[in-house]
């Protein structure tokens, strides 16, 4: 990783690739990341006051937040007031010749901004447009914002911790539905842009959140309500029972996934009790189990309740039983898994200092993708990219001059409040 003053080219299976990135927050921001560490030139365009998503978490100066810095690295920041006529042509100019143009803004207001699937493909015709809703256009709920934890709850994520015996509803402690729609987004870009660099043709692209949260909890919890009549409950038991849990020991927790016949039949002779697994008619099979997974794995969480952690490791994983510690934050820093893959690594970044990298835990034989830019300064690459775009030294000038375009990462409002992460705000 360096600075923009001696950067590596880019090797990756997309190098040679241009996307235009006005996303902001996390889900959008994580889909041109994946696009990026797969060697497309993400140019990220960034409004007055920079992403949003700068200020969260603890950092060591302003507009340079952790989780920000992760989701954005292999990026160049060009800060544009897209609520200018000027700032609006300046964006669309950069988009002739781009490949890929993305953002998480309600399809409302970008087109009173100027900057619609229409407009920009008037510019560039052959451009894949990809825009992530909160709602899918064809529904009800089109247009209305989109935070995590809403998605999470109306998507029937929460209401799964009470299928489970949680007691009451509850977030998973991530940003779960932004991730996951940010991968599809992901995805999404990269079949249009095989099917553009095949055909020639662009596309609009839509990627709504709430869709792919509940694909992902309806394919696993949907059940016997996929059938017309019912043909049983919803849920599918082995992952709603209250004993599927990290198992605590003598002195800590461990993971154990004892599941199959052979699986269940290694343990008990492990343990020394191989009358259970030759007597009790709940573990004859796979399909009985399946009605008991709370009695197996109540009955498992006893039988780990009597040894320590370290103890119950060395026993099951010499019977090649799958089973893992729980790993806290900080373990993972230091895992030698992760060190000695290369995966993380601590780096030295020219504004921040010493900070750990996540790699791309993706391997490409022939492509290798790698980090190959630091995370930007609001701005940083300004100048650099309109120049490659065409603008000659007096027109960046001018444009610098007259506040459209930003180098300093200036901390002014400049939020519209229309990205589908934020709720609803003043027209822009």
């Amino acid at each position: 990783m360096s600075s923009s003053s001696a950067v590596p080219a880019a090797t990756g299976p997309l190098a040679g690739l241009r996307i235009i990135d006005l996303s902001t927050v996390l889900a959008a921001p994580l889909a041109s990341q994946v696009l990026a560490d797969y060697g497309a030139d993400v140019i990220k365009v960034e409004p007055p006051g920079g992403d949003v998503f700068r200020h969260a978490g603890a950092r060591r100066s302003p507009l340079m937040g952790p989780v920000f810095m992760h989701a954005n690295r292999n990026k160049r920041s060009v800060v544009i007031d897209a609520r200018v006529p000027r700032g609006r042509e300046t964006i669309l100019r950069l988009c002739r010749g781009a490949h890929g143009f993305l953002h998480n803004i309600r399809p409302s207001a970008m087109a009173r901004l100027g900057l619609a699937y229409e407009d920009v493909a008037r510019e560039s015709p052959a451009i894949v447009y990809l825009n992530l809703v909160g709602y899918g256009s064809k529904g009800c709920y089109a247009g209305r914002p989109a935070y995590d934890d809403l998605i999470q709850g109306f998507g029937g994520l929460a209401a799964t911790f009470t299928m489970s015996g949680a007691g009451e509803p509850r977030f998973v402690p991530m940003v779960i539905a932004d991730r996951l729609a940010g991968l599809s987004a992901a995805h999404a870009m990269l079949a249009a842009l095989v099917h553009q660099q095949r055909t020639g043709e662009g596309q609009q692209v839509e990627v709504p959140m709430f869709e792919s949260l509940v694909q992902m909890v309806l394919g696993d919890h949907l059940g016997g309500l996929s059938f017309d009549p019912p043909a049983g409950p919803k849920g599918y038991v082995r992952l709603t029972t209250p004993n599927r849990r990290p198992y605590r020991t003598r002195d800590g927790y461990i993971c154990v996934l004892v599941y199959t016949d052979r699986q269940w039949q290694k343990f008990f002779e492990a343990i020394g009790r191989r009358d259970i697994w030759e007597s009790d008619p709940r573990f004859a099979d796979q399909a009985t189990r399946a009605q008991h997974y709370d009695d197996a794995y109540g009955m498992l969480a006893d039988f780990l309740a009597e040894r320590t952690t370290a103890q119950w490791l060395e026993l099951l994983q010499a019977c090649d039983l799958p089973a893992v510690p729980v790993s806290e934050i900080e373990d993972l820093v230091d895992d030698p898994h992760l060190r000695g893959s290369g995966f993380l690594e601590t780096v030295e970044h020219p504004t921040e200092g010493r900070m750990l990298q996540m790699g791309v835990p993706q391997a490409f034989s022939v492509t290798p993708a790698n980090v190959y830019r630091h995370a930007p300064r609001p701005g940083e690459q300004s100048s650099e990219v309109l120049a490659e775009a065409g603008f000659d030294a007096e027109e960046i000038e001018a444009l610098l001059a007259a506040g459209v375009v930003r180098t300093d990462g200036s901390r002014d409002s400049g939020g519209d409040g229309d990205h589908n992460h934020n709720p609803p705000g003043k027209e822009p």
